[in-house]
């Protein structure tokens, strides 16, 4: 049941996200082009960081494979 609630999670994080980087991004256009810059490569990396503990929860309980 994990892995389903953690997808739908998942795809409602990232349409937000998304929708949040590209109304600042809109917001940038009058910034330096250095500053737009910036924005786009930390709004680019900074999406996976929040998903670290959304992972370890899906996984937690799971139980290792077996070797064959």
């Amino acid at each position: 049941m994990r892995k389903p609630l953690t997808a739908l999670i998942l795809l409602v994080y990232l349409f937000l996200y998304i929708v949040l980087a590209a109304t600042i991004g809109g917001m940038t256009s009058s910034w330096p082009r250095w500053a737009e810059l910036v924005f786009y490569v930390v709004a680019g990396i900074a999406w996976i960081f929040p998903l670290k503990p959304l992972f370890a929860w899906m996984n937690r309980g799971t139980p290792p494979p077996e070797d064959e």
